[in-house]
């Protein structure tokens, strides 16, 4: 048996794209029992095409990362418990950060964007945050990812069809302080606090965060009370969450939280 339906997932959006992403994983979480909620982020309540013919005047500029975990917070704190965190990417540091604040009964990271206080080596990385955040450009519009620089970002793997289908669905302009914020003092982690269950999942073909970058983030926590887990998947992408075999990864995560709960 899994979880009883009592039981609350929260999934938690990345950066750059839809709410919409998760429309599969709800059907699956839910026909285990769960109840499911998927919030867009603030601003980013509408199709994904709408809000690019919007990206001149997007409210999304004005996004923060305190603003977001705030808003979170708001959210959490209606729930009648605690809920299952599953972030992607920019939302998977937003996970652990929730976690961090005891917002989470469970955290599941996939492909985790880390946080700015983990040391590192990893230059590629670095560069696709400096591409990504448009650094020489004003920050009172927000930055439309190009379809080339999503392919090679966050759709690797995948036939052109499908890079050009899920740019379609789900590509949404971004904030570019909200990228920069990585850096800030809110996106720090305290890897030796006593922390709810956390797994992190990576794909072995993520170009922006790679595998074992997530395996780095996975391994600097610290605390010997906490339960911390990590899984890498053979031939997913940073999108590995809309990828083909997505529920291969689902899949994984149902059956962690059974084991662990």
């Amino acid at each position: 048996m899994y979880l009883s339906d009592r039981k609350t997932i929260m999934f938690i959006t990345g950066a750059f794209i839809s709410h919409a992403c998760w429309k599969e994983w709800i059907v699956f979480f839910e026909s285990k029992g769960y109840k499911t909620v998927a919030p867009p982020w603030l601003y980013k309540n509408e199709l994904a095409v709408d809000l690019r013919q919007t990206h001149s005047e997007s409210k999304i500029a004005l996004i923060r990362l305190n603003n977001l975990l705030n808003y979170y917070i708001e959210i959490i704190d209606k729930l009648p418990e605690k809920p299952i965190l599953i972030g992607h990417s920019y939302g998977g540091l937003l996970t652990q950060l929730l976690i961090q604040k005891e917002l989470g009964s469970h955290g599941i990271c996939i492909n985790s964007i880390p946080p700015g206080n983990l040391m590192h080596f990893n230059f590629s990385f670095y560069k696709a945050i400096w591409t990504l955040s448009d650094y020489f450009t004003s920050t009172n519009k927000s930055y439309l990812m190009p379809f080339k620089t999503w392919q090679n970002y966050f759709t690797g793997q995948m036939s052109f069809e499908e890079q050009k289908e899920v740019y379609e669905a789900l590509l949404i302009p971004e904030s570019k302080l909200i990228i920069r914020n990585i850096y800030s003092k809110s996106a720090k982690i305290d890897f030796k606090k006593k922390h709810n269950p956390l797994l992190f999942v990576s794909g072995s073909e993520d170009v922006f965060v790679p595998a074992s970058l997530n395996n780095l983030n996975f391994k600097k926590y610290k605390n010997l009370h906490s339960i911390t887990c990590y899984k890498e998947f053979q031939d997913f992408n940073h999108l590995s969450i809309n990828q083909e075999n997505w529920q291969t990864i689902a899949d994984f995560i149902a059956n962690w939280l059974k084991k662990i709960s």
